[in-house]
C-alpha cells in the first residue's frame, strides 16, 4: 500500500507543482502565463488520451511489469523538466508524465480492487484520495519555498525522487503474468484519442483563437470562423462515434477499448458527471488563484503556497475522513451536502476575497470550499470501484483517469480563457474615457492587449512611453482594480457551475448503510 499511496503521490505532486512554478516559469522562458499553463493541459491531455488504451495495456501485459516501466518513463520527464532550456522542453516533459500516468491510473485501481474489499476497499480508496491531497499540500509547501529561495526546477528533483522510491517499492508488488489474450480495439482508440485532443485543444485555445470569429493567432479559419469551437464541435461528434462503436462491438461479442456495462445504471453515470465538475472546479481554482497571487500581485511561490495552505490541507484531512460516514450516509446525501459546501464557499470567495489572501474571511472560504472538494474526490471514486465487479476494476480505472484529466485539462483551459476575456472586456471599459489615459497614450500601450502582469511589469512598459508619473499611477490602478473584479467573477462562475451539480448529485445512489457492499440493494428512494 505504501507504493501505491506514493505512485498517487508522484503523479499528484507533479500536477500540484505546476502552478506553483507558473511564476518562475515564465521569468525563465519569457512566455506569458496561458503558454506556460499548456504544461498543465498537456499532461491531462497525454492522460486523458491514452488511459483506456493504458488499460489494455495493463491487462495484456501484466500490471507490475508495466506499472515499472512506466514510473521509470516518469523519471525521464521529471529530468526534462529539471534540464528545459525552453518551454517547449517542459511542455515535452509533461506529455512523457501524462502517457505515464494513464498507465499508473488504471494500474492503481486494478490493484486495490484485487487486494482490498468491502471497508478495507473504501479506506484504501481514501487513502488514495488523501495521497492526491497531501501531495497539493506538500507540493505548494514546499514548493513555494524552493521557488521563493532556489528556483522552480528542484521542486521536479523532488518528483524524481519519489519516482526512483516509488520503483523500488514496485517490486514488493504481487507479480502477474497479464493475459495475452486482451485485445486492444484500434479504432476506439484512434476515436476516443482524436476527441480528447481536440477537445482539449479547441477548449484551451478559445481565446487565442477566437471564441466564433478567428482572430490573428488562429493557425487556420473557415469562411473567417475560429478552429477553436470546430474543434471542440468535432470532438463531441467524435466522442459520440466511439460511445456507438464501443457498444456495437460488445453487442457482436467483440472486446472492446472499455467495458460499457461499467456505467449502465444512472447511479454511475452520475458519479462520472459529479467527478468531472468536482475536478473542474478544482483545478480551476488552483490554477486562478496562484496567477493571480504570482503573476498580478508578484508575490512569491511561497505565499502563493501559504495562500492555498488552507484549501489544500483540508482536502487532505476530508478524504480520509470521509469514508467514516459511509455507514450513517447515502453518497447521494454526501454529494449534495458536499455541492452546498462548495457553491456556498466559492460565493462566499467572491464577495470577501481582496488583495491580501491572508484575511480570516479568505481563509474560512478556502477550508469551507475543501471541505466539499475533499468528500467529493473520494466519494464519487468510492461509487464507481464499488459498483463494478472485481474484474472491470481496470475499465473503471480507465474512466476515471480520462474523467479527472480531460476535466483538469478543461477546467484550467476554460478557467484560463475565461478570465482573459473578462480581463479584455474590463480593461476596456475601465480605460474608455479614462481622464488620465488619453487616447494617444493608449495607442502606444494598448492596455487590452497586455495580459496578467504585475504591476511592476506594467510600470516598465509604461515607462518607455510618454505617460507620466500619474498616468502611470492610474494604469496601475486599473491593473489591481480590474484583475481582482476578473478574479471575483471568475469565482462567481465556478459557483454557478458548482450549483448546477447538484443535477447528477441527485443521481448518485441512495442506498442504505447495510446495502453498501450489494450494489443491487440500492434504490432510488
Amino acid at each position: 500500500m505504501v507504493g501505491l499511496f506514493l505512485a498517487q503521490v508522484l503523479m499528484s505532486f507533479n500536477v500540484a507543482a505546476l502552478p506553483v512554478s507558473l511564476g518562475g516559469m515564465v521569468e525563465a522562458f519569457g512566455v506569458p502565463p496561458t503558454v506556460v499553463s499548456s504544461t498543465i493541459v498537456v499532461y491531462g491531455l497525454a492522460v486523458a488520451a491514452l488511459v483506456m488504451v493504458g488499460a489494455k495495456l495493463g491487462q495484456r501485459i501484466g500490471w507490475v511489469l508495466i506499472f515499472r516501466v512506466v514510473i521509470g518513463l516518469f523519471a525521464v520527464s521529471a529530468v526534462l523538466m529539471i534540464t528545459a532550456p525552453s518551454v517547449g522542453f517542459a511542455i515535452a516533459g509533461q506529455a512523457v508524465a501524462g502517457a505515464s500516468a494513464a498507465i499508473i491510473v488504471p494500474s492503481l485501481v486494478a490493484l486495490i480492487a484485487e487486494n482490498y474489499h468491502g471497508a478495507q476497499q473504501a479506506t484504501a480508496i481514501g487513502s488514495l484520495g488523501s495521497a492526491r491531497a497531501l501531495s497539493g499540500v506538500s507540493a505548494f509547501l514546499i514548493g513555494g519555498a524552493l521557488g521563493t529561495w532556489v528556483g522552480w526546477r528542484p521542486v521536479f528533483g523532488i518528483v524524481l525522487a519519489i519516482a526512483v522510491a516509488v520503483f523500488i517499492f514496485s517490486f514488493r508488488l504481487r507479480s502477474d503474468g497479464g493475459d495475452r489474450s486482451v485485445k486492444i480495439d484500434i479504432v476506439g482508440a484512434i476515436l476516443i484519442g482524436l476527441a480528447i485532443v481536440l477537445l482539449t485543444l479547441g477548449f484551451n485555445n478559445l481565446n487565442a483563437w477566437g471564441v466564433f470569429f478567428a482572430k490573428d493567432a488562429a493557425p487556420f479559419t473557415i469562411i473567417g470562423v475560429s478552429p477553436a469551437p470546430l474543434f471542440v464541435l468535432v470532438g463531441i461528434v467524435l466522442g459520440q462515434a466511439f460511445v456507438f462503436w464501443t457498444l456495437r462491438r460488445m453487442r457482436t461479442g467483440q472486446v472492446p477499448l472499455v467495458d460499457l456495462s461499467v456505467l449502465s445504471s444512472p447511479q454511475e453515470r452520475a458519479a462520472v458527471y459529479a467527478m468531472f465538475i468536482v475536478v473542474a472546479m478544482e483545478a480551476a481554482l488552483n490554477f486562478s488563484v496562484p496567477l493571480y497571487i504570482q503573476i498580478v500581485q508578484g508575490r512569491s511561490p511561497l505565499d502563493t503556497s501559504l495562500a492555498m495552505m488552507p484549501f489544500n490541507l483540508t482536502v487532505f484531512v476530508t478524504a480520509m475522513l470521509v469514508v467514516r460516514f459511509y455507514q450513517r450516509y447515502s453518497p447521494r446525501t454526501i454529494a449534495l451536502f458536499s455541492f452546498a459546501l462548495t457553491t456556498i464557499a466559492l460565493l462566499w470567495l467572491a464577495f470577501v476575497v481582496t488583495n491580501n489572501w491572508e484575511t480570516l474571511p479568505t481563509i474560512l472560504g478556502l477550508i469551507v470550499f475543501g471541505v466539499g472538494q475533499g468528500s467529493l474526490v473520494t466519494l464519487v471514486f468510492n461509487v464507481l470501484v464499488t459498483s463494478a465487479p472485481k474484474n472491470r476494476a481496470g475499465d473503471v480505472g480507465s474512466i476515471r483517469g480520462t474523467t479527472q484529466n480531460l476535466a483538469s485539462a478543461v477546467g484550467t483551459a476554460v478557467i484560463g480563457a475565461l478570465l482573459v476575456t473578462l480581463l479584455g472586456l474590463l480593461v476596456a471599459r475601465a480605460v474608455l474615457g479614462h481622464p488620465e489615459l488619453p487616447p494617444e497614450l493608449l495607442a502606444q500601450v494598448d492596455l487590452t492587449n497586455i495580459n496578467f502582469v504585475s504591476n511592476d511589469q506594467l510600470r516598465q512598459t509604461l515607462e518607455q512611453t510618454s505617460a507620466s508619473a500619474s498616468q502611470v499611477d492610474a494604469a496601475v490602478a486599473i491593473n489591481e482594480e480590474v484583475r481582482l473584479r476578473t478574479l471575483r467573477f471568475g469565482l462567481l462562475i465556478m459557483a454557478g457551475i458548482s450549483a448546477v451539480a447538484a443535477v447528477p448529485a441527485s443521481r448518485l445512489p441512495n442506498y442504505r448503510p447495510e446495502a453498501l457492499d450489494d450494489p443491487s440493494q440500492w434504490d432510488d428512494a
